[in-house]
């Protein structure tokens, strides 16, 4: 049975990251402001951002626990073949709490930052030939260019301004921790492919299944050549 995101939530998610993202004096691009409107009188000239899936993203991972497994994000530039750039820049907000699944990349590599808000908590594991990860092995890994060597499933907290560097094949899971508030994440990395470069160790979907209940705020990534 299919799980569903009301487009309300999700509306009431953009919302609120916004409100996280001003908190932080962090200013967007200008089409992560654009209405649907502004969208569709733009759709010529905005073939590359379509193609390499700038823009927003909110998702429930398929799991339909929002607020415990989900996630905020903004994809602020991205590259694929000939279009937009050899590098990638996003945004992750996660109210406190709130995990993203368990998953590794092939081709990514990836610095996750933290830009200001709550804690970042985040566990690491190697991965098995299978896929899975592997929770017995120590795990080697650099924190803002600082080689560290921590046990499996360990929590790092790193706190606003720090970062670590996720290689591929390196399992991990992070989390704004609870108490220390909501989290605004950095994210920077070789060209990011959101449809073939995600690993998941849980039963999850990377983009959500939405049940329109009202009008779109504004339209995410992975819908532009449905809505516009």
């Amino acid at each position: 049975m299919d799980v569903y995101m009301k487009r309300s939530q999700v509306n009431a998610a953009l919302v609120w990251a916004k409100k996280v993202l001003e908190n932080n004096n962090f200013k967007l691009p200008c089409f992560g402001y654009w209405t649907m409107d502004e969208w569709k009188a733009n759709r010529e000239e905005t073939g590359n951002i379509q193609k390499v899936m700038q823009g927003w993203d909110i998702t429930d991972y398929g799991m339909g626990d929002f607020q415990k497994i989900g996630s905020v994000l903004f994809t602020i530039r991205n590259g694929k073949e000939d279009a937009g750039t050899p590098f990638a820049e996003k945004l992750i907000m996660l109210c406190e709490g709130q995990r993203l699944p368990c998953h590794h990349h092939v081709c990514k590599t990836e610095d996750i930052i933290n830009r200001g808000g709550g804690i970042l908590a985040i566990r690491l594991f190697n991965t098995l030939p299978d896929g899975g990860a592997d929770t017995e092995s120590d795990v080697r890994v650099r924190m803002d260019g600082i080689l560290r060597v921590v046990k499996a499933g360990e929590t790092i907290e790193i706190t606003p301004g720090n970062s670590i560097t996720l290689t591929p094949y390196l399992n991990h899971i992070f989390w704004a921790k609870p108490g220390a508030g909501d989290l605004l994440v950095g994210e920077v990395s070789s060209i990011n492919d959101d449809n073939t470069d995600n690993y998941f160790s849980e039963p999850v979907s990377r983009f959500a299944t939405i049940e329109e209940d009202e009008p779109i705020l504004h339209p995410l990534c992975n819908e532009y050549t449905r809505v516009l």
